[in-house]
């Protein structure tokens, strides 16, 4: 093995007044990390341009060394939660949200409250695979309130988003005002995929709204998981740079879907289910998980593979929730559990590695922003540039400099 490329999902931060003015990455203790940048080099990378805020496949298609705008997230998360597609099914990704009721249309929370059990998923999307069309769909829930939605044969990708949070594809906005597909141009295939889009959904509605396990719920004082809400759709695979003797572990579908599609062979896991109410502690189970797993695929796997690509998650939902506390704790957890026996694993080995972010998901926004995510380059023979800390602060000191998101496999030798 010559690299390995560790992706920290949604890393990057702004100042947190809660943390005295601190990122969570400079707030937390992370002496490996550090260590690595003292004796490595530095830069900074805009996943796509310095104004615009990527979603997570946009900025791991472009670090991948890809048009960002080639990806299609449905297609991807549907290939990696393993579901078949053919050429003009249309795959979307799907929350389980909560809509007050349809006249009013308002979306009270787009992931249910963050409470939805693996179970209770599981029922749902029994209810919802019942509805009947008149083209045949698979709903399958996937890792807490997300899931994947494909209506086979075709039709057109070319329809609004039903998600409020991104009613066009790509384009991130603060709402909760829910609104039905469109069709975006004049195409009777368009208009005819955003009718059925629209009559799963309203059929879901009702049955979810009143079946018992969400009537339970509210009793309970957690929010239903009552509407399926849908984004990003696509109709096929995206063509995507092929990468040869490269090893990916993942355990969310999008991660594995794009690292399938590029080639890569994909190591994962099932993601622990979710057996109570509190999404925190299960992705801490994940965590922990993920962390011995690359650790064991690694050291199994050095001799057969020239790169590897690990993708954390958990450093990103913090950040959409508005909690640098938490965001912090999960890069302690990693520096103190990962990054230790990395950085002894790649010097041992002389294996070069490259630490990253797919975007930056500030506290204060709940959401991706543009802002440039730092680069860490360890163990390549450069010789060092100053910087002290893995940070955003100090990743705009070091000799790598600015790069953006297509470039960045290149400037650092993996391809």
């Amino acid at each position: 093995m010559k690299g390995v490329l560790v992706v920290l999902d949604g890393v990057g931060d702004r100042a947190c007044g809660n943390l005295n003015g601190m990122t969570p990455l400079e707030a937390a203790e992370t002496p490996n990390l550090d260590y690595m940048a003292q004796e490595g080099v530095m830069g900074h990378i805009y996943p796509i341009s310095e104004n615009m805020a990527p979603e997570s496949d946009t900025a791991t298609v472009a670090l991948l060394g890809n048009n960002p705008f080639l990806s299609t997230r449905g297609v991807f998360e549907a290939i990696g939660a393993g579901l078949k597609i053919e050429r003009g099914d249309l795959a979307l990704r799907t929350n389980f949200g909560t809509l007050d009721n349809l006249t009013s249309c308002k979306v009270l929370d787009r992931r249910a409250g963050r409470t939805l059990t693996t179970k209770e998923a599981q029922i749902l999307a029994k209810e919802i695979n019942k509805i009947f069309l008149p083209r045949k769909f698979l709903f399958k829930p996937t890792v807490q309130h997300r899931g994947v939605l494909v209506l086979r044969g075709g039709f057109s990708d070319n329809i609004t988003n039903t998600d409020p949070a991104y009613p066009i594809k790509g384009k991130f906005q603060h709402t909760y005002d829910f609104s039905f597909s469109k069709p975006l141009d004049d195409d009777e295939n368009s208009k005819y995929t955003a009718n059925m889009v629209n009559e799963l959904i309203e059929q879901s509605f009702l049955r979810l709204s009143k079946h018992p396990l969400n009537q339970q719920r509210v009793k309970k004082g957690l929010h239903p998981a009552n509407i399926l809400l849908t984004r990003d759709g696509g109709i096929e695979i995206p063509k995507i740079r092929k990468f040869k003797k490269w090893m990916a572990v993942h355990y969310l579908p999008l991660e594995i879907g794009i690292s399938k599609v590029a080639g890569m062979d994909v190591f994962s896991f099932d993601y622990p289910e979710m057996k109570g109410y509190d999404s925190y502690a299960n992705m801490y189970d994940a965590l922990n998980k993920a962390v011995k797993f690359a650790e064991k695929n690694l050291k199994k796997h050095k001799k057969d593979y020239e790169y590897c690509y690990i993708h954390f998650k958990e450093t990103d939902v913090p950040g959409h929730d508005n909690k640098p506390l938490e965001k912090k704790t999960m890069i302690e957890l990693i520096d103190k559990k990962f990054f230790s026996f990395l950085k002894k694993f790649a010097e041992k080995n002389k294996i070069i590695l490259a630490i990253t972010a797919d975007h930056s998901t500030p506290c204060e926004l709940k959401s991706h922003s543009a802002d440039a995510v730092p680069l860490l380059l360890f163990n390549s023979g450069e010789e060092k540039d100053g910087c002290v800390a893995f940070s955003e602060v100090e990743s705009k000191k070091g000799k790598l400099g600015k790069i953006y998101g297509r470039e960045v496999l290149k400037k650092i030798g993996f391809v």
